[in-house]
């Protein structure tokens, strides 16, 4: 017996349609908190290092800052500048990151938060707290 082709309408509707939220199974939503977690705690120790770095640092600083002149203490100013900067980077990705874990307990991971457009699964692997499609985010950028 031959199968009935579809008609040309309703196969049109369902590939142009948009996938519903919550299709993920429990073991996939599973295995994306595995990596965040997981990617939450490698940003947080090396935040936590980079804290202790940067303290390590000033104490040499304090101690080693005699006979400086303006481009020692200048050059001294702009490499702390540049560890602050880093650290704050770090925190603000561990940020990104316990964003995500939100989205996902949430049921809104994988979902643009402009649009509304499922995030494509390339954007997320290579962006794991992407909470914008391509489009919107390259809209975003161009402002």
């Amino acid at each position: 017996m031959a199968k009935t082709a579809e008609p040309k309408t309703t196969a049109a509707k369902t590939a142009g349609a948009k996938p519903a939220r919550g299709t993920r199974t429990a073991a996939e939503t599973e295995k994306i908190r595995v990596a965040l977690i997981e990617r939450r705690d490698e940003l947080k120790a090396e935040h936590d290092q980079t804290l202790l770095e940067i303290h390590e640092l000033q104490q040499h600083r304090l101690t080693d800052s005699a006979g400086d002149d303006q481009a020692d203490t200048g050059t001294k100013t702009g490499e702390r500048e540049q560890e602050i900067t880093i650290a704050n980077n770090l925190a603000e990705r561990v940020s990104q990151v316990e964003r995500a874990l939100e989205r996902l307990d949430e049921g809104g991971y994988g979902w643009c938060e402009k649009c509304g457009n499922a995030i494509p699964v390339e954007r997320l692997a290579a962006f794991p707290s992407a909470t914008l499609c391509v489009t919107c985010k390259q809209l975003e950028e161009r402002r």
